[in-house]
This record gives C-alpha cells, structure tokens and sequence, in this order.
C-alpha cells in the first residue's frame, strides 16, 4: 500500500515538475530545486534561499541559503532522474550520493576563482559573491541533496570540515520528500534523547489529551537542540519563531556571560509541547525522569532559545552552568492543532505582541478553503464546458490526499483535469500575491516563511471577509502575478526573476492606485494584451533598479529602500491600460467577526445591573430617545436571563451607552 502510495507520488511530482518547468521555459532539474526550498522554506528547514546553477569539471551547485542569524550556510545540489517514475526501477546509490556532495564542496573551495573568471552582473558571479559573503560569518555548513530517486545510501556521511567549520549532510530523497509533503502538518516529528534521563516532575491531568511534566533543562543541551533543529523547533507556535528574528535579547546575553548559574532564577524558561514521551517511573508507576520526546516542540521561549544558542556559537561561551526551566505539556497527536496555539497564546499574554496562530486551522485560511472549493473558474474559450477549479492547498498534501481519495485510475485522470496542477496553490502563494498586490514586495523578497508571517500580522489589523468576491479576487491576483513572472522570465531576470516579478506587480500596482480590474481577470482567467503590454514596458525598467552592479541583488531587494527606489522610477501608465481600469481603486469588505465579539463581550462586562439603571435614567431624564432607552431594557433582560444579544444590538448598546455618559449618566445616580 506504501509503495502503491509512493508511485502515485511520484507521477504526480513529475506531472508538476514538467508542467512548471514548461512554463516557466526553466530546466526541469532547477524547477525541481526550486519546488523542494520552496516546501523546505515553509516548514521552516531552510531560511533565505537563493536557486542559481552553475556546473564545472568536478563541481555541480544549484543554490544556497543562509540562517536567520547568519550561523549557518546551506548549498543545494539536485540528482533528478528524467526517466523516474516508477519507485524501485533507478536507485539513489550510496555512491552516487557522495559524489554529489562532494562536488557541493569542490565547488565550495573553488568559489572565490570562478567569482573573478564571471562578470558581475552574471547569474554565476551574484551566486559566488552570496556564498563567499555567508560564508565568512558561517559557524557551521549544511550540504543539502535533492533527488526524485530512492535512496539506498544507508547511513549519510559523518560530518567532517571545512576550513575548520563542521560540514554535516542531509538527503532528501524521493521517499523523505513523500514523508514529507504528505504528513499535512510538522514535516517529521522532532526525536530528542536524554542520557542519563532528565528528572522531572509529572502532575496528573482531569484531561485524556494532555498533560504537564516540569523539568530543568541543561542550557548546552537547548542550544544544541536549537542548532540541530532551527526554527522546526518553533514551528507551531509564531511568536516563538518572530522572537528569534529580532535582535538578540541584551538582558538574557548579559545573564548568559557575566552570570550563568544564576539563569534559572532570573529567567521565565521556556514552554515546551511534546505528543509522546518514554518516562522512568518509581514503584507506584509515577514518572521521575525524562527519557525521550518525540514531538518536540517549543511555544514560547523562542528569544531564549535563541540567544542561548548565539551565546555558544558567537560568543563562544560555556553553557555547563546554565539551566532553563521547562513546562511541558505532552498532547495528543490529534489534539495537536487544537490545544497547542491556546498554550502558546495563554502562556504569551504577558506581553502584547501580536499572537496570531500560523497553523492551518486559522479562521483566515479554513474559510479560505471553503469558500474557494465551491468555486468554478470560468472556461477559458467561455463555451461554458471543461470549467476547472483552483485548489486551495490549506495543508500540506490536501491534493495528494482528495487524488487518492478517488476510486479509479479514471476518477483520478478526472479530478486532475478538474483540478489542474498550475491551479494548485498553498497559503504561501497566497500571501506571495495578496502582500505583491499591497506593494509590500520587501516582505515578499524575504522568503516564503518570512512573507507569511508578514501578511498574517497585516491581515490581524483589518481581517478581509473571506466570501466568494474575495476569493475570486485573491485568485485573480495570482494569475496576474503568473503573468508578470512569465515577462520577467522573458526579459531574462534569471535567478532574480521572483524578485523581479514582485517589484514590478508591485510598480505596476502602485501606478495604478490598485484600480486594476481583478473581477474582469477572474473572468478571463487571464490578464488583457493592454495589462500584458504595459507589464512589458515597465519590467526592465524595474529591473535596472533592483538589479544593481555593486550590491548583493538578494538582499538588496529584502529591504525597504529598495522598494523606495522602484516606487519613485518614472513610468506611466500606457493609454490602453488606462482605459481599462476602474474608476476607484479595488476594495474588500472586512471581517468583523472579532470586532463583533469584542463588542458582545464589552457589553457583557458592563453587567446587567448597570443597563437596567441606565434604562431607568433615561425613563426619569428623558435624555435619551425611547428606542434607545428600551434597548437599554432589552439588553439588562437578555443579560439576566442569558438570552442572545445580536452584534447589531451590541454596537448599537454601546453607542448608547457612550452617549448616556457622556449627558451625565452615572451606574450610581438613578
């Protein structure tokens, strides 16, 4: 049944592969690179990647990436079988393997003298002066191989050295990537052993699905585990991943350095989740000590994590007199997405950051969903027939799992022509279009993960309502995103084209005052030859500005001034184009769903008592119209007698309520 699972996955793949690859006019081994960091980038493995290939007698490189903290530098090679499709028929040899990732290296050491042979402004030249650049700030390497293949290797290579760094090794191959892409949440459990067992103390739960253990983690070991593990190990929980993107907190390194036995006293700790855990117990079956967790998960205690970890690594400092504090809550499995962003939430309300739950099961991205799955995307010829649908991807491996849901091969062929690869889209892509749209193409250049996050804290201030308008519109957004990237490709914007392709969706909408007509999109399923032609115009002169001789092009893009620059570049809008737009800029309705529930809850705190009395004053003083005054009334009775209050009548209570106070209403004077 695996195995019948992992042929169905690799058709697929390659299905995707090529048509991408076609699309795109890019090789189908770089289209592959690409699609893996892609997956890689949202799980949170690999952060900041850049895919540009370059091959040379002995040495192969499709890429490379650098941790949020610059400790590490990641180079990917990709081994892609052209004729694989059946599971079992072209290995992945242990032999082949090590030659890929001796080539990663050969490439490594070789990178400064093809830098000088390579014109700045080339593709290959850019990709060394990246490395070299991560490289000098680099306190550990990473090589990463991709393959379409199954892997016989057995054991990876040990982790050796390079110029006095560890070098260590990681295979993805066609089976890890199946794992992988098909788990619909965290891509492999975190595993995390404890010899001798760490002691703790386990308090009994009321509940079956959880329950919490205290224990004192060594400081050494959680960096460690931090260093092995990066943002994965903060995965479930945001604010946990946004702390380890701000500075290093001072308080915490000044304790780390000058006073680390006194950690465990001056530090909160860290809350931790887990969905299994292997205990020593006593003689009545009571656990005393932790012997492994699988799960692993930290929700709060990211900054701590973190700079414990920079202590080590750049400070060079011993750990072995620090401790931590951790509160663990050992959940269920299928619990996990319920449980775990409350305990992130309610062990972050101390402080008033923004908490908003990345996970699936966001309101945001389940009505998304729902609301997307119900619609048809007209047919292009508008004959009415060979309508398709645009799958929304709120989990990982939603399209594998409905595909496989089907009964028959020719269910399967059907449910793919209904729901065309090039129509499969995941929450990244959507804020990689909504955040290009908003002209915010900064974020967008940061990475997937970054941009995500970016556009769910934008999204917390005014939440859109996710109704068919705006699903359609979000859609829309997408094919002119597509759209633009096909021109950026055109004009030769090469590993920079998704930089490229952002600024100038960008521009394009910025010069537009966001007037482009996304309905009219929606229905073509397409962009119109005058939108196409103005793309055209204004692409290579957004390129002259984000790529510039004498900067490193992707991190140049990342930041603000460089959108300064693009969003000052003199172009206007052509008059075919201009005769298409809309008279006013596109609008969305917001969601008041959370408003509303404020305000029900604002009413609820003010209490009955005090309606009833406010009810009253407006009786004696007549300072308030009847029907506000009966609202008063109505409102102290449903309260008393827990009945239903609407949120038209909250708002409409509250409203009332501010102005009663406002002419002199007191709770007390009646």
């Amino acid at each position: 049944m695996a195995e019948l699972a992992l042929h169905d996955y690799a058709r697929t793949l390659m299905n995707d592969i090529q048509s991408l690859a076609e699309n795109e006019a890019a090789s189908i081994p770089t289209t592959f690179t690409r699609r893996v960091l892609d997956q890689l980038e949202e799980a949170g493995v690999v952060t900041n990647t850049t895919v540009a290939y370059h091959q040379e007698h002995g040495l192969v490189v499709y890429g490379f990436g650098v941790s949020e903290d610059r400790s590490t530098l990641d180079l990917y090679t990709t081994e892609y079988d052209l004729a694989q499709g059946q599971p079992g028929a072209d290995k992945l040899t242990k032999g082949d393997s090590s030659k890929a990732f001796r080539r990663l290296l050969a490439f490594l050491r070789k990178c400064g003298t093809i830098r000088h042979n390579h014109p700045e402004a080339s593709e290959v030249h850019q990709l060394c002066e990246g490395v070299e650049k991560a490289l000098a700030d680099a306190v550990k390497i990473r090589l990463f191989l991709f393959s379409n293949q199954v892997s016989t290797a057995g054991a990876l290579p040990e982790t050796t050295e390079f110029n006095g760094l560890p070098v260590s090794h990681e295979l993805w191959d066609l089976t890890r990537l199946h794992r992988h892409e098909t788990s619909g949440s965290i891509s492999e459990p975190i595993v995390v052993e404890f010899d001798p067992p760490l002691a703790c103390l386990s308090a009994e739960s009321t509940e079956p699905n959880h329950s919490v253990t205290l224990a004192v983690l060594p400081g050494e070991r959680l960096a460690q585990l931090y260093d092995e593990h990066r943002t994965r190990l903060l995965e479930l929980n945001v604010r946990a991943f946004l702390q380890t993107r701000s500075a290093v907190n001072r308080g915490i390194r000044d304790t780390l350095l000058n006073r680390p036995a006194r950690f465990l006293a001056y530090n909160n700790g860290i809350t931790a989740t887990a969905s299994e855990a292997d205990f020593v117990t006593d003689a009545d079956g009571h656990p005393v000590a932790i012997r492994k967790l699988t799960g692993l998960q930290i929700v709060n205690g990211g900054q701590t994590t973190a700079t414990l970890h920079h202590v080590m690594k750049r400070d060079k400092k011993d750990l072995t007199q620090v401790r931590v504090q951790m509160k663990l809550s050992l959940v269920a499995p299928d619990h996990l997405e319920d449980i775990v962003p409350l305990i992130s939430r309610y062990s972050n309300t101390q402080n008033k950051v923004t908490l908003v739950d990345f996970s699936s099961n966001h309101k945001f991205h389940v009505d998304f969903e729902r609301v997307s799955r119900s619609l048809w995307a007209p047919a292009v010829d508008g004959s009415g027939q060979g309508e398709t649908r645009w799958f929304y991807e709120r989990a990982r491996g939603q399209y594998a799992e409905e595909e496989a849901k089907t009964p028959s091969a020719a269910a399967r062929r059907k449910f793919r022509v209904q729901h065309p690869t090039r129509q499969r889209f995941n929450k990244s892509d959507l804020a990689k279009y909504v955040n290009s749209w908003d002209q915010l193409p900064h974020l967008v250049s940061r990475g997937a993960q970054k941009n995500f996050n970016e556009f769910m804290i934008l999204m917390k201030g005014a939440p859109p309502a996710v109704n068919v308008a705006y699903c359609q519109r979000v859609i829309a957004m997408g094919l002119l995103f597509k759209a633009v990237d096909a021109v950026a490709k055109e004009h030769e914007a090469g590993s920079h084209k998704a930089l490229v392709t952002t600024y100038t969706m960008a521009r394009l909408c910025a010069a537009t005052a966001q007037k482009i007509d996304l309905d009219r999109i929606w229905r073509r399923q397409g962009v119109t030859p005058a939108l196409l032609s103005a793309v055209d115009d204004l692409c290579p002169l957004v390129m002259e500005k984000v790529i510039v001789q004498g900067k490193h092009v992707t991190e140049w893009a990342k930041s603000s001034t460089c959108w300064d620059e693009v969003s000052r570049l003199e172009w206007e809008v052509p008059d075919a184009l201009a005769a298409e737009l809309l008279e006013r800029p596109v609008e969305f309705a917001v969601d008041t769903s959370e408003t509303e529930g404020e305000n029900l809850a604002e009413v609820r705190g003010i209490g009955s008592a005090e309606w009833e009395s406010l009810g009253e004053w407006a009786l004696q003083t007549r300072n308030l119209a009847p029907s506000e005054r009966q609202l008063a009334t109505v409102i102290a009775t449903k309260l008393r007698t827990e009945g239903d209050i609407s949120p038209t009548q909250a708002t409409q209570a509250l409203l009332v309520h501010e102005k009663a106070i406002g002419i002199g209403f007191s709770p007390a004077v009646v």
